[in-house]
């Protein structure tokens, strides 16, 4: 009996699925509830499960892989072009079932669940983050209405009130009832990140390759982290891929023989790239320690170059080792001089 690559298009409540023979033919075509699809799955011998990496998909792919089925997990940018027609969830499981066949395709690696949680961890800090921000614009904003204007930065936010008393004329009671409340939520958004921090810890300093990424210079908790949750080094075939995926790369634009080479491209993971590059920032405002960690190199071409172009290379050099870090199971050695 020919073997079965199935297509599953998942939602909150509801799973399609298409069935493909070896030849292309559709053998099935199904809807399931969640409970129905991992039964179905459970009673079915081992199999190829394709669906995309949406929200989801890696704990839906664990669980199918639990039931010792192969499961590929392919980007949505790259099912779109075999979408036919119009859309529909069983026209978007035969898309998927058919993307997963093609010999060039690229798949995405199911996460374990300690990578999903260091994600979460990290995301959940980074809403404290957006909340606190929106949270000084909107006392910022309140002062402007009554006439004073608050200088930025967390230093004259936390002593607000002491800022407040040295104006030469008062709010109105109400209005610093108000204030006070909001301020209040300020601190607490503080305490919570300063939390989250903590957990983002202790999830990574016993661990191996977290400690071995760290012993890189401007890679810390974050950086080490997030690597830990979103990278995969066997699925890279070096260092250059990887910062080719960060999107820490130009873009190109060739056609006709004319090569074109324009910004980086920004693809792939956008949170590790923007703390890589948070990462070569803090060592080229360091000139001396960046050359004793990278060598003269990134000191000449920041004489030559704009900073952030320097500041790119500097990350796209950090992506590189970082996989290699990761790669060979060694810590960074600086370079010599």
């Amino acid at each position: 009996m020919s073997q079965v690559i199935y297509g599953l298009d998942i939602g909150k409540s509801t799973f399609h699925l298409i069935g493909r023979d070896e030849r292309g033919h559709q053998v099935i075509r199904k809807k399931f509830s969640r409970t129905k699809l991992l039964e179905f799955f459970t009673n079915h011998s081992p199999t190829i499960i394709s669906l995309e990496a949406c929200a989801g998909a890696h704990w839906l792919g664990r669980q199918l892989q639990s039931r010792q089925h192969q499961v590929k997990l392919l980007p949505p940018q790259y099912v779109k072009p075999y979408v036919k027609t119009n859309k529909n969830d069983f026209i978007d499981a035969a898309a998927i079932a058919e993307a997963s066949t093609r010999a060039d395709m690229r798949f995405v690696t199911v996460k374990t669940e300690h990578q999903q949680l260091l994600n979460v961890l990290y995301r959940i800090r980074q809403g404290y983050i957006r909340e606190r921000t929106a949270l000084m614009s909107r006392i910022g904003a309140i002062l402007l209405e009554f006439g004073f204007s608050l200088p930025k930065g967390h230093a004259k936010m936390k002593e607000l009130f002491f800022w407040l008393a040295k104006q030469p004329h008062e709010l109105p009671p109400l209005l610093m009832h108000e204030l006070m409340d909001l301020h209040e939520h300020y601190c607490r958004l503080n305490e919570k990140i300063t939390e989250q921090d903590k957990k983002l810890k202790q999830h990574t300093e016993h661990q191996h390759q977290a400690v071995l990424l760290k012993s890189i210079p401007g890679v810390g908790e974050q950086v080490a982290a997030q690597c830990l949750a979103n990278i995969v080094p066997s699925e890279f075939k070096n260092g250059r891929h990887l910062a080719a995926w960060i999107g820490l790369v130009p873009r190109q634009y060739s056609t006709g023989g004319k090569n074109k080479l324009l910004g980086i491209s920004k693809r792939g993971n956008k949170t590790l790239r923007e703390l890589l590059i948070h990462g070569a920032r803090a060592m080229l405002s360091r000139p001396e320690l960046a050359r004793k960690a990278y060598g003269d190199w990134i000191i000449k071409l920041r004489e030559r170059k704009p900073f952030n172009v320097a500041l790119v290379a500097l990350a796209n050099k950090l992506a590189r080792i970082i996989w290699s870090v990761m790669s060979k199971q060694e810590p960074f050695k600086v370079a010599q001089a």
